[in-house]
Formats: C-alpha cells, sequence, structure tokens
C-alpha cells in the first residue's frame, strides 16, 4: 500500500537524481511522474483506482465539492442553506437536494424542511418547501424519470390517535410518508403513508390487530416504540427507485430494514393492499435486513442500522443488486458493506427465510461510523464507500484499498463521476 508520503519521498529521490546528470532535463508532463497529492489522501494506489471525481457532501453545512484523486477540489459549491442532508449532480450540470429551513416546527437528525435545484452558477431554478406543524422533508431526495421529485416526509400522528391504533405512546409519533411533487406546478400527485399499513398485536378491539409474524406485508408500530423518547419510530434515511420494476426502497434505520413500496399504485390504491403492477396496494412487497422486525424467527439479521439502499442499475457493474451500509456489525462498532442479490420476483411469506443472498461485502477494523454513511459502485467494478465522520475509501471487487480520502470533517455521502459524465462537462470542467 503507498501512502502519500512515500510518494512525496520517491519524487524527490527521483529529482536528485535527475539533477546529477547536467544532460538531462526533468519533463513535468511526463505522465510517468507521480502525482501531487494533497495532505488528504492516506492511500493512493494509481493501478487500482478508478480515475473519476468524487461528490463529497458535507453533512449539515453548506458545502459540497468534487474532488478528484488527488485530493483538489475541481469545483465547490456554498450554498446560502445548509444541507439536510442529500445532494446529487445531475446530467445538465444542476444538483438537487434536500436543504434546511430557519426554525422548523419539529425536526430530528436528518430534518430538512425544503428541496431544491440548483444552478451551476448557485441561482435557485426550484424551491419546494414543507416544514409545517405535521409535516416535515428530511434526509432524502430523488429526480424521478418522469421529472418529478420524490422525498422523505414525516408525519406527525397526535398520541390520542396513535394510542386508538395500538401503538404503546405517550407522546405524538412521526411515521414516514414518500411524496411526488411535480415540479412544473408543485402538486403532489402521489404518495404513501406507512400509517395506512401497520398491524398491532396489543389490542384486539383496536383497528390492523393480528398476528404480526403472519403478516409481513404490514409494519408493527410497536417495534421501536418503547425505545422512543423523540416520536421518531421508524426513521427512514434513504431512498432508491427502481426505474425498471417502479418500486420504491426504503432505508428504515430504526427497523435495520430495508422496505419495498410499488410506486405504480395510484395513490389511492397505495392506501389499500390491492392495485398496482404487484396487485398489493401500499403494502409492502418486500422487506429484508431483519427478520425480527415483524418477528420472523427464519433468516439471519443482516443490519444493525443501515443507510443508503443503492440499487446497481443497468450498465453499472453487479446491475440488479444493491449496495446497503450497515452502521454496526452483528451490533458491535465496525461497519460492513453488503452487496445483496435482489429477488426478480418479490415475494413475502410469513415465517420463513426473505433474506437476500450477500454478493459481496467488504468490512475493516478502522471502517466504522453509526450515523449516515453509504457506498456506490464506480464504473470500473470498484466501491466508493463514505465513512461519515472519516471520508472516503475506495474498494476494489477483491477488498485491496486503492484510495483513502481523510476529510477532516463529516460527510453524509459520496457520489462517483467519470470523467465523461455530461454534467461536469455543463460545470465548465473538461479532460
Amino acid at each position: 500500500m503507498t501512502s502519500y508520503k512515500s510518494i512525496f519521498v520517491l519524487t524527490f529521490l527521483f529529482l536528485i537524481f535527475s539533477c546529477g546528470n547536467d544532460d538531462d532535463t526533468v519533463d513535468m508532463t511526463d505522465d510517468t511522474m507521480p502525482p501531487v497529492l494533497s495532505a488528504e489522501i492516506e492511500v493512493y494506489e494509481a493501478n487500482l483506482l478508478h480515475g473519476g471525481l468524487v461528490l463529497g457532501i458535507e453533512n449539515g453545512q453548506s458545502t459540497a465539492y468534487l474532488l478528484n484523486k488527488e485530493g483538489q477540489k475541481l469545483f465547490t459549491w456554498t450554498f446560502t442553506d445548509r444541507l439536510g442532508n442529500d445532494l446529487e449532480l445531475l446530467n445538465d450540470g444542476r444538483v438537487i437536494g434536500a436543504f434546511k429551513v430557519d426554525n422548523p416546527p419539529f425536526t430530528f437528525g436528518g430534518g430538512a424542511g425544503a428541496a431544491k435545484i440548483v444552478n451551476p452558477d448557485g441561482s435557485i431554478d426550484w424551491e419546494y418547501i414543507l416544514a409545517d406543524n405535521n409535516f416535515i422533508i428530511h434526509h432524502d431526495v430523488e429526480m424521478l424519470p418522469n421529472g418529478n421529485i420524490l422525498m422523505l416526509v414525516w408525519e406527525r400522528i397526535d398520541v390520542t390517535t396513535a394510542q386508538q391504533a395500538g401503538i404503546n405512546t405517550t407522546i405524538d409519533i412521526f411515521p414516514e410518508k414518500l411524496i411526488e411533487v411535480n415540479p412544473t406546478n408543485d402538486q403532489i400527485v402521489w404518495q404513501w403513508r406507512a400509517w395506512d399499513h401497520l398491524v398491532q398485536d396489543t389490542d384486539s378491539n383496536l383497528p390492523n390487530f393480528g398476528v404480526i409474524s403472519d403478516m409481513p406485508q404490514r409494519i408493527d408500530p410497536n417495534y421501536n416504540v418503547a425505545e422512543d423518547v423523540i416520536g421518531d419510530i421508524m426513521h427512514a434515511n434513504g431512498i432508491d427507485h427502481d426505474a425498471v420494476k417502479d418500486v420504491i426502497y426504503i432505508s428504515i434505520n430504526f427497523y435495520s430494514e430495508v422496505w419495498v413500496v410499488d410506486h405504480s399504485t395510484t395513490t389511492q390504491e397505495a392506501v389499500t393492499n390491492t392495485g398496482g403492477n404487484y396487485n398489493k396496494g401500499g403494502d409492502l412487497l418486500y422487506r429484508f435486513g431483519n427478520p425480527s422486525a415483524y418477528q420472523n424467527m427464519s433468516g439471519e439479521r443482516i443490519f444493525y442500522n443501515n443507510h443508503f439502499p443503492n440499487l446497481l442499475e443497468d450498465g453499472e457493474p453487479g446491475s440488479g443488486n444493491m449496495l446497503v451500509y450497515a452502521n454496526n456489525t452483528d451490533n458491535m462498532p465496525q461497519s460492513t458493506v453488503f452487496e445483496l442479490a435482489m429477488p426478480q420476483t418479490f415475494t413475502l411469506t410469513p415465517n420463513i427465510n426473505n433474506e437476500p443472498a450477500v454478493i459481496w461485502s467488504f468490512t475493516d477494523p478502522d471502517l466504522y461510523h453509526s450515523r449516515v454513511s453509504g457506498a456506490v459502485r464506480l464504473s470500473n467494478g470498484n466501491t466508493l464507500i463514505c465513512e461519515g465522520d472519516y471520508g472516503y475509501w475506495e474498494i476494489t471487487p477483491a477488498k485491496e484499498i486503492a484510495w483513502k480520502y481523510n476529510g477532516m470533517t463529516n460527510f453524509w455521502r459520496g457520489y462517483g463521476y467519470d470523467l465523461d459524465f455530461t454534467g461536469l462537462s455543463n460545470l465548465g470542467l473538461t479532460f
């Protein structure tokens, strides 16, 4: 493994040797010269790493930037508002992200309140604010193929209503909601609510009573409620849309699961358990990571808290699989990135092993953050990992460490881009 210090030493020795011969000159444009690395680069294996750029997203801050593998910031965004949390570069050079509003009526970790599309010059192309006493945008936003914007929302359910639904709480709760907004008119054109798909086994006289293990397509609202003191009982932190299957993957941190819901439903069908391409309405089509969340005694638990359900799309190495950052491994302070095989057909059967197969994984004693973080697949097959309180790792399929960047701050995620990605040229970056 080559450190930046050893590269500097080799460069120095090379210059001394060259100066010893008056007939030789040093060609500073020679591709064989070792690159000049910033102090943040702790590992740089030129023959292993991906040659593209990384979008570094500082967690909850007002800054993001494009890094090359030498650690140079080639383009920097400075926003008027703090991120809250996600930001992605679009093909046309704009960025879309979640941003924090001032003085929100309520919020938890990852709260935002606004979604924005920002032009390369920093001007606001589009903004949508949802931050009132009952709803707030949080964590993640995504532009869908139809141009609409998908967002995570916390929804307030008052304590009386929650108790009347069989939930063991003494405070208001805030389950998850998805909304799809048309940016041309800011209308909500589709939504899904976790509240519509519950099962409880506390009181047979209250709604949604049933045997939880017999109803894996439903959500047990009491799974985490006994440990919760703020009302954020689920804490979704990431979404990803599968355009081929038209489903949405949701990372549910406090359940240590990923949920799959049908996006092809109408809003009316999403309230029920019928309709849509899968004829399940808004019930869960699939779930994985923690069978105990629905009292399934079969299947091995994979996650102990998790972030970023990143479906590998057509053209990406591992297409059809999913990368997930598991913050803890076997409930120990060590993180693992899993690549999991997603089923071709979604089935969710009571009392059998519904967990996906592990295709690849990576962990290291130095890889750990209990919050945020994520992983993406690069075009050369390497995996770019964001360790939230450290920076970035690039790992080969053979689990070699190709690159490490110690950003000396906190990061939300990171995204990798090839040098020919059109969004880069629209920022004025050419290679």
